[in-house]
């Protein structure tokens, strides 16, 4: 057929926008969102025809079209950043949020976005205030610190604190702490942005006070310990403690600073889990700054914290960058709701969604597959095998990285006459209406069921799967 037959068959504008079925889309949406939809749809069955030499199944006629238009505004519409099933077995998982927010923090954010809130006003005097002092306050009682401010994330904590302690001067670290995080975020690339000149003492496995000793000279402006969250050196390894710097350090007037990366405010140990160090210990230990994430093992939203002794931390406040990386106030209502959980610690792990999910026991999560594993098999069928056993879980977030969490998964793997690949499962399971993310290891999916609390909406979202052979 003709190109100029196949053009005539699709239908005007306006015949398409006087669909009844459309009628709800223009109310809902408006006539120029729509009318948009349905010149790129069309525009789209045209450049088929030039393609193809034919017409689309999907434009053979009005009412398909009408459909493709409805899918495309529904596409238009939803939301990127959209809820998933997180079954990765990464319970702090970056690529998926990291930490979920507790209830009340949640609660704080929706007030906090509904209209005017006191940001950066002082209440009591009636003038202007800053906007880190609740959060100030809050760190301060928690971990002994005599000052704190906020970022908006750790490496934002780690750029600003180095520009203030030490720019145009040398910063003295081991060679077994130059991290790399994710991102390429290298600590050396860090120190230059900060105008820092990096001197690396001690060996990959082995730093003695003695490096540090004989690195000082008068161009150092700091020294620095940057715990390796995201790796572990085993063996034959030493390392010099923050107290031992930190009289190093008291002898030559220098201040000494460290980037914890996770953070933990409480003893993890005390739950069950891997113990990690405290901001509190390094507080203690009279470190002069001590940074560290709000969206790790802290368990609120992305922020880097810096606490430490107030001559400091108030240059860091008078920092030209810190007005660029401060937080917004809904970072701040969450943060703040998060940090008020600390001071009732023996509610910790009812009332903070990541240290329950933390310390979930294996049975727990084991009656958990038991309850589903009938479910998903009927809804796979004969093309594949569903079992339920046990895994390992992990921290993620580059917190305790050699460290597991006994945990317990369904899993799926395809039968031989199945015509369906494990991946394309996946896939399929991603496309759900809440995507399902799994792990692929050993030709099976992996489904940890740590972070599944939610049964019932997993079971219902489970029934929209259709297997697309």
């Amino acid at each position: 057929m003709p190109l100029k037959a196949l053009y005539s068959r699709l239908p005007s504008v306006d015949r398409l926008l006087a669909h009844t079925r459309l009628s709800q889309l223009l109310t809902d949406h408006g006539n120029a969102a729509l009318t948009n939809a349905v010149r790129q749809t069309l525009d789209s069955a045209r450049a088929y025809i030039r393609e193809q030499q034919s017409l689309p199944d999907w434009a053979s006629n009005d009412d398909s079209l009408v459909e493709t238009i409805c899918q495309r505004v529904a596409a238009r519409q939803q939301m990127s950043l959209r809820p998933v099933f997180n079954l990765s077995g990464t319970v702090l998982h970056t690529n998926l949020g990291r930490a979920p927010q507790a209830e009340t923090a949640i609660t704080a954010v929706s007030t906090a976005m509904r209209g005017a809130v006191a940001l950066e006003f002082d209440l009591a005097g009636g003038e202007r205030g800053h906007r880190d002092n609740a959060i100030s306050e809050l760190l301060c009682e928690l971990t002994g610190a005599e000052a704190a401010c906020v970022v908006n994330n750790n490496a934002a904590a780690v750029l600003i604190m180095l520009s203030t302690l030490a720019a145009g001067r040398e910063v003295v670290l081991s060679r077994g702490e130059l991290v790399e995080i994710g991102g390429s975020f290298r600590m050396p690339d860090v120190m230059r942005q900060a105008g820092c000149r990096l001197v690396e003492v001690g060996a990959t496995n082995r730093t003695h006070l003695r490096d540090y000793q004989q690195a000082l000279n008068p161009n150092t402006g700091l020294l620095l310990k940057v715990h390796t969250s995201n790796y572990a050196i085993q063996g034959f390894t030493s390392s010099v403690s923050e107290a031992e710097l930190v009289a190093l350090a008291a002898e030559h007037g220098l201040p000494v600073a460290s980037d914890l990366g996770s953070g933990a405010l409480v003893d993890l140990s005390a739950y069950g889990l891997p113990c990690e160090p405290m901001p509190r210990q390094m507080i203690a230990a009279g470190v002069d700054a001590v940074c560290f994430s709000g969206d790790k093992l802290l368990g609120g939203p992305q922020a880097g914290l810096i606490i430490g002794k107030r001559q400091w931390i108030e240059q860091i406040q008078r920092h030209p960058l810190k007005r660029a990386l401060r937080c917004d106030k809904m970072t701040l209502a969450a943060l703040e709701a998060t940090l008020r959980l600390y001071l009732q610690p023996d509610k910790l792990v009812d009332t903070l969604p990541s240290l329950r999910l933390l310390t979930r026991p294996q049975l727990a999560i084991q009656q958990c597959a038991l309850r589903l594993q009938p479910a998903l098999a009927s809804k796979l069928g004969q093309s594949f095998e569903v079992k339920q056993e046990p895994c390992c879980s992990q921290i993620g977030s580059g917190s305790l990285p050699v460290d597991s969490l006994p945990s317990w998964a369904l899993t799926i793997r395809p039968r031989t006459d199945s015509s369906l690949s494990i991946e394309q499962l996946a896939q399929q399971f991603r496309a759900l209406p809440h995507p399902l993310i799994g792990r692929l290891k050993d030709g099976r999916l992996w489904l940890d069921l740590r972070c599944l609390e939610d049964e019932v909406g997993f079971l219902n979202n489970l029934a929209a799967l259709t297997i697309h052979h």
